[in-house]
């Protein structure tokens, strides 16, 4: 893409509009986007000293500052650090109302990185992916640009830069190593590029040479684009579309658990106290670490999942661990992704989180009762493995629990809960509803299962007809888990040692 680009043979259809119009155009169709609910997001990468802040401010001048966000992204600091690479991106998407622009996007570590191996790409690339495809597939518009200068050019602009008052902020060690390294990183961007580009989010390469037409060439591409895509979208929402299904119900997991599995309570109570111990144990070795722990509950109402947390905690420091009840999204997480809400609460390194009920809810009750679409809900399982494979391959811990219960024993708590003055918040009419939709759920439970089962994050299927077994059970799968992931961190910190002496 950029070898062959050509700054004499440039896009020059906008050079004659005033900017003041351009952005006056962008103004109109951002509150066309805000009327479809459709999110925006552009990326302004590029060379250093390419001018990316004059753009920006030109792209945004005109518009509603009410409802567009200019993001900068600095080096990382130690939270953001402490998170897989596109965490801090999830947090600062636009909402279904806004235009998000970045500066530095979830590109720039890509670009800039020092070692420029091809395992380095094909990685950031995963990353990126479980990011980028979610939200083009769930109709945010995702507008790239990267602008390119000369390296004559960029010279000059850094000579220029070093006479401005504010050199210090505006120029850095990146602007010196660029230039002087130039074709190489050519060589590199071209790359990312290259492997980056897509139908739905392609790069535009804007030539940055004279910043003016930049700005009006940018402007004109997203008003472009913009236009297009809103028309798309309206017109993908009016038609009723099946998706191909990529499932076939051959295999029932549930069907195969023996739910009959019991603990008598002098069992329970002899071997309770010394897992609790063990697990906390296991909790604190991974704070030291610096190991995240994320926990998944799901499963039948009144399977037994709150009771199953208090006890596996029971022993573990509250101060390293927060515990998310889900329930029907707000608002503002219906204006985002529904990834986002669930990003936005994960643990940076060495912490825990526990989530009762989770973002399976998309294939689940959404499913079930019809929130989501079809294609919502068909492409959230690959989406849900993306996102788990990022958070295991930056070294965090996925474990996901399914507690397990019969109709006629879910009848039987539905009915103690309702008899018992300390439980009956617990049951509402609606857990009656949906018993007559069991069947549904069971067929939509397999498909999770099946699907969403890898070795890197595994489901449990747990029995919980008898909630003494359960508990017990949660428990042992939660310290062999646990041990066996640290037993591999520090079998992999041994070989590096051995490497180094």
């Amino acid at each position: 893409m950029l070898k062959e680009f050509d700054h004499q043979q440039i896009d020059r259809r906008f050079e004659e509009f005033k900017t003041s119009d351009l952005g006056k155009q962008l103004d109109q169709l951002q509150r066309m986007a805000q009327a479809n609910q459709i999110p925006v997001l552009i990326l302004i990468d590029g060379w250093e000293s390419a001018g990316k802040g004059q753009v920006i401010k030109d792209l945004t001048r005109e518009l509603d500052p009410r409802y567009v966000r200019v993001e900068v992204f600095e080096d990382e600091n130690q939270v953001e650090q402490a998170h897989p690479l596109t965490w801090r991106y999830w947090q600062a998407l636009p909402s279904k109302e806004e235009i998000a622009v970045y500066d530095r996007s979830f590109y720039y570590d890509l670009f800039n990185s020092t070692t420029r191996k091809k395992k380095q790409l094909t990685q950031g690339l995963i990353e990126i992916k479980a990011l980028e495809e979610p939200l083009v597939q769930d109709q945010m518009l995702v507008f790239k640009f990267f602008l390119y200068v000369s390296q004559k050019a960029q010279r000059e602009r850094i000579e220029a830069l070093e006479e401005d008052d504010y050199r210090d902020y505006l120029l850095t060690d990146a602007d010196y190593e660029q230039n002087e390294d130039y074709q190489a990183s050519l060589k590199w961007f071209d790359k990312v590029l290259e492997a980056s580009h897509t139908d739905l989010a392609p790069w535009h390469i804007v030539s940055a040479e004279d910043l003016k037409l930049a700005s009006k060439t940018v402007l004109g591409l997203v008003i472009e684009e913009l236009t297009a895509g809103i028309e798309r979208i309206k017109k993908g929402r009016q038609e009723i579309q099946v998706p191909a299904r990529q499932h076939e119900a051959s295999e029932s997991p549930l069907a195969k658990l023996d739910l009959s599995q019991s603990m008598a309570q002098a069992d329970y109570d002899q071997v309770i106290e010394d897992l609790q111990t063990k697990a906390a144990r296991l909790v604190y070795e991974a704070y030291t670490k610096g190991i995240a722990i994320h926990l998944v509950f799901e499963g039948m109402d009144a399977a037994g999942k709150g009771g199953a947390v208090k006890r596996l905690t029971r022993e573990i420091d509250p101060r390293s661990y927060r515990i998310y009840g889900i329930k029907a999204p707000s608002e503002e997480e219906l204006a985002h992704h529904y990834l986002w809400r669930f990003q936005t609460k994960f643990p940076q390194d060495g912490g825990m989180v526990i989530f009762d009920r989770s973002w399976y809810g998309r294939v689940l009750v959404e499913r079930v009762e019809g929130f989501a679409s079809p294609q919502e809900w068909e492409r959230a399982y690959e989406e849900i493995n993306q996102m788990e494979a990022v958070l295991t391959q930056h070294g965090s811990v996925v474990m996901k629990f399914f507690l397990a219960i019969d109709e006629e024993t879910q009848a039987q708590r539905f009915n103690d809960r309702e008899q018992e003055p300390d439980k009956n918040y617990k049951i509402t009419p609606e857990d009656w509803r949906n018993r007559a939709k069991w069947g549904d759920y069971n067929l939509a439970f397999d498909e999770m299962l099946v699907r969403t089962n890898t070795k890197a994050a595994p489901w449990y299927l747990i029995p919980a007809n008898d909630k003494l077994y359960a508990r017990v059970q949660v428990l042992e799968h939660f310290i062999t888990h646990l041990e066996d992931h640290l037993g591999k961190k520090k079998s992999k910190k041994n070989k590096k040692d051995k490497k180094n002496k």
